[in-house]
């Protein structure tokens, strides 16, 4: 069965490098990558390469001018034809820059392709710098559709917090507080260093050529050529093997002749021909060829949608813990009373900016029922409805909501307000957690204004409508 295995992130050179790592660490990989920069041009340009080259491209066309519909148009047939050539051993699907994860994941797990991994490339050094910037991706030329209004900030915070794999390009820029900032804002996820991507011969053909060289059994006899070159025409080659940009081989016993010169191959993808190589003397069988590093175990070990997509939920999402480490802190404010919306209104911006990303939910006064999403990065909140509170909703209604929710419900749930409150987390280096306590305290509805009840509580100026498209 074909594994695919997402790989994005902003950080376009360590993107590169960790699929360059995983193409070399697994046998039988190959990476898919749509290059949504073509867009311009009224196409998106797709590329299938392996370890030694690129493979086939191809294009795809706009679709209702967004280049990521076409993406999510192409994505499909491209992973069903890698997995009927029954050659590919994981595909690797390469995001373009500001592509987020997350609706990818979806597209293909609704697919009924088997999704193994996500995985967002970061180079420690950039994570603050990119959640700091709140340009528009247009202005940064990373737009994926004419109507795309996201921000740097925004975009990168999304890929970081949905991907529990984070694989780190080795970086001399990076200090104990990058790395700091990185734990706090996604604690749960595993970290990989990506390392070097050296040469390697991951399927033995070296050793195996030299072996045969030395048994006197390597093709035509002359020195420095190809042993497959004797019998196929195949060029000859002084260097590692060269299998002419072809679909990448697999491991040593899957349909290899007794001929070490033999030319008899699979058909790969773009109909070229993938060498075979031979199996070892009295073995009719061999299992498949481990992987050769963690991240590469890591984009093979399986990945749950639904599991991932209630995790970025904003009534049960994995927020972070309390922290303060190397000069970056982590608050967690949770209160059981609601915002009076003028006063929080007043304060957005300074709240906004008190830290390099913020997120969570929160209770107005005037839309007691409603469950509200705080989402800033960049010096940028973003406000949403995310429907009600479960303690608005009647009893019947509680069997169709998902159990994670009424977990995270049940974690948060007062005598009297049930599942309503303030749970919103701050994260930054050099956090002012006093000031910004006392700010968000002075936000809060007072004495008076509580015990009036929730009818006072809805007569209140509606503050928020605007942000709320209301």
């Amino acid at each position: 069965m074909l594994s695919v295995a997402i790989v994005g992130g902003l950080h376009a050179d360590a993107r590169r490098q960790a699929v360059e790592r995983l193409l070399v660490d697994v046998p039988g990989a190959v990476a898919l990558h749509h290059d949504l920069s073509t867009a311009v041009q009224g196409t998106v340009v797709r590329t299938v390469r392996d370890h030694t080259g690129i493979v086939s491209a191809g294009e795809a066309p706009l679709v209702n001018d967004c280049a990521c519909c076409a993406l999510r148009e192409d994505l499909v047939p491209e992973l069903e034809r890698l997995a009927a050539d029954g050659l590919t051993r994981l595909a690797i699907v390469e995001l373009w820059d500001s592509v987020e994860p997350k609706a990818m994941a979806e597209v293909v797990a609704s697919a009924g392709l088997h999704l193994t991994g996500v995985i967002t490339a970061v180079d420690p050094a950039l994570v603050l710098p990119y959640l700091g910037n709140g340009d528009d991706l247009a202005d940064a030329g990373l737009a994926a559709a004419a109507t795309d209004q996201r921000t740097v900030a925004d975009t990168f915070a999304r890929q970081l917090e949905y991907a529990p794999v984070l694989a780190l390009a080795d970086s001399e820029e990076a200090d104990d507080e990058d790395r700091a900032l990185l734990v706090q804002l996604h604690p749960t996820a595993r970290q990989v260093p990506i390392g070097p991507v050296a040469l390697p011969d991951p399927w033995g053909w070296e050793s195996w050529f030299a072996g045969q060289e030395s048994a006197g059994r390597g093709g035509a006899g002359r020195e420095g050529e190809d042993p497959r070159a004797a019998d196929s025409g195949a060029a000859p080659t002084t260097d590692r093997p060269d299998f002419e940009g072809s679909g990448h081989p697999g491991p040593a016993g899957q349909g290899a002749g007794d001929d070490a010169a033999s030319s008899e191959g699979r058909d790969g993808p773009g109909g070229r021909t993938v060498p075979t190589a031979p199996e070892p003397a009295g073995s009719e069988s061999v299992t498949p060829e481990p992987v050769g590093s963690a991240l590469a175990e890591l984009a093979l070990a399986g990945f749950d949608v639904e599991a991932a997509a209630a995790a970025q939920h904003p009534a049960c999402a994995l927020l972070p813990a309390e922290a303060d480490e190397c000069g970056v802190s982590t608050l967690v404010w949770h209160r059981c009373r609601p915002f009076h919306p003028e006063r929080l209104y007043a304060a957005l911006e300074d709240l906004t900016c008190a830290a390099a990303r913020s997120r969570g939910r929160f209770w107005l006064a005037d839309r007691p029922d409603t469950l509200l999403h705080w989402d800033a990065a960049g010096g940028a909140l973003c406000v949403e409805s995310a429907g009600p509170w479960l303690a608005s909703l009647p009893d019947a209604a509680w069997d169709m909501v998902p159990p994670v929710r009424r977990a995270a419900a049940a974690l948060d749930w007062h005598p009297e307000h049930g599942d309503c409150c303030q749970h919103l987390v701050f994260t930054s280096p050099g956090l002012d957690r006093d000031g910004l306590e006392l700010l968000l305290e002075s936000c809060l509805l007072t004495d008076a204004e509580y015990a009036a009840g929730r009818p006072a509580w809805k007569r209140l100026p509606p503050a928020f409508d605007t942000l709320l498209e209301v």
